[in-house]
């Protein structure tokens, strides 16, 4: 690695080696990790990687340009309340935006909150589906600040749990706006991968994300909308699209609470199994009969295999499909804002409709009176109103225009996300029972010799 944060090219490939994973790919069965037997990534399946899933699908379709980012090693900066955990964001991309095709950059949870915030600013009005970012978690942050190292709590694995979903949230939320054709150029992005220097801190940060504030003024905004305007809409693709919406996120949100329930069914079925093999094993050790001792401990070992593959699943249930799910339903909100900003677009190009109008009357009443002296002045303001009604319309048939083009890029890459994402987990499923069989097939002998 050279001074500038290049990494050079013993670096690179040991960085790539390390960090290939996608966002959706956080537990990986087919890799043990022996140096941490408290790993709760650590699978007992032995076998080749399987199908790649969303972020090995190149982010450009016509396979021209490439950008690749990785978030990984968080490390606590810092003692106390006033610490936070940063983050290193590894980048390999040949945009020429950017001034080098390989490096890297050290940023903390605000940073990508404010990198949030900035993009909102300039895009939202413009149409563009700005991908959410992930919303603080006040609790998990406390337990990392008083803690001396971002590691698992003995036994129970929350804080590093805590930190993978983080970890592979961020990383998604970059790699989502880097697939966007737009926004990988803007400049404020280009500055958040490559500057080594200090961002701006981002506000709103105490209790919600930016993603979680903007959802609350927008809701707000919905409440009153509905209250004091109802939007005429004369385009039906957007009364159509708009519905897809709510029904697809509405069942996506009981989907996702399904999923919640399953995982943790699913770890309390391999903790109840941890229990079977524990019994059985105490059994072995006071029965007399020495093949029947011989079988029940194999199959407290075999239970003890089985609690671990339960508990992979179980994993597979949460950082796979929960997460996918997840972060799809904070999609669908931005695209809700998105429909909401383009309803507030239209109410401004009403208003000045109307206050055209009222401006048209009093220059009439004006003419009436032969009020020369105030007629000049008159004039002016209906053609000041008559360029901002214009500007306005052109500004709501822009957005009418994009938020069309956005969506329908948007259909195409969710089905292209959801594809890879279901194929990656029904592997793992299948894998997982696969190899459960093979541990119940081979205690049948033992089972069979017993005398």
């Amino acid at each position: 690695m050279d001074t500038n944060g290049t990494l050079d090219n013993g670096d690179a490939e040991q960085t790539q080696k390390q960090h290939t994973q996608p966002a959706f790919d956080n537990v990986d069965i087919t890799s043990p990790d022996d140096e941490n037997e408290n790993d709760i990534f650590e699978s007992a399946i032995q076998q080749e990687p399987l199908s790649p899933v969303l972020e090995d699908v190149p982010t450009d379709e016509a396979g021209d340009t490439f950008i690749e980012i990785v978030v990984a090693d968080p490390q606590k900066v810092g003692d106390g309340m006033g610490s936070y955990l940063a983050y290193k964001v590894s980048t390999k991309t040949n945009i020429l935006k950017f001034k080098k095709r390989q490096f890297f950059t050290m940023r903390r949870f605000s940073d990508f909150l404010g990198l949030h915030d900035l993009l909102v600013s300039k895009y939202l009005r413009m149409g563009r589906i700005i991908p959410p970012a992930p919303e603080k978690n006040i609790i998990g942050t406390t337990k990392v600040r008083m803690g001396s190292q971002p590691q698992a709590e003995a036994g129970t694995g929350v804080n590093l749990e805590w930190i993978e979903n983080r970890r592979a949230s961020l990383e998604r939320f970059l790699n989502r706006v880097a697939q966007h054709p737009i926004l990988c150029q803007d400049t404020d992005f280009v500055n958040f991968l490559e500057s080594d220097q200090e961002l701006p801190r981002a506000v709103n940060t105490a209790a919600l994300s930016g993603a979680g504030v903007m959802r609350l003024f927008n809701k707000v905004g919905e409440t009153v909308n509905k209250i004091t305007y109802k939007m005429d809409e004369n385009d039906p693709w957007f009364n159509d699209k708009i519905n897809e919406v709510e029904t697809i996120d509405a069942h996506m949100q009981k989907l996702h609470s399904a999923i919640k329930a399953l995982v943790s069914h699913r770890k309390e079925l391999a903790t109840l199994t941890g229990g079977v093999a524990k019994s059985a094993a105490l059994l072995s050790t006071c029965e007399e009969h020495t093949g029947l001792s011989q079988a029940l401990s194999q199959l407290a070992d075999v239970e003890e295999k089985v609690e671990l593959l339960r508990s992979e699943q179980a994993n597979s249930d949460l950082y796979i499909l929960s997460e996918t799910i997840k972060d799809y339903i904070g999609l669908f909100g931005a695209i809700k804002d998105v429909f909401h900003e383009r309803v507030k677009v239209f109410q401004n190009w009403q208003h000045a409709q109307m206050q055209l109008t009222k401006k048209r009357e009093n220059k009439a009443k004006l003419e009436l009176q032969d009020r020369r002296d105030k007629l000049e002045f008159a004039q002016k303001e209906v053609e000041e109103w008559e360029g901002k009604v214009q500007r306005c319309q052109k500004e709501f048939d822009n957005i009418s225009s994009e938020i069309k083009k956005e969506m329908e890029r948007f259909e195409l890459a969710r089905a292209r996300d959801f594809k890879s994402t279901i194929i990656k987990y029904l592997e793992d499923q299948m894998a997982h029972q696969q190899q459960q069989m093979r541990y119940w097939e081979a205690i049948v002998p033992v089972a069979r010799d017993i005398a």
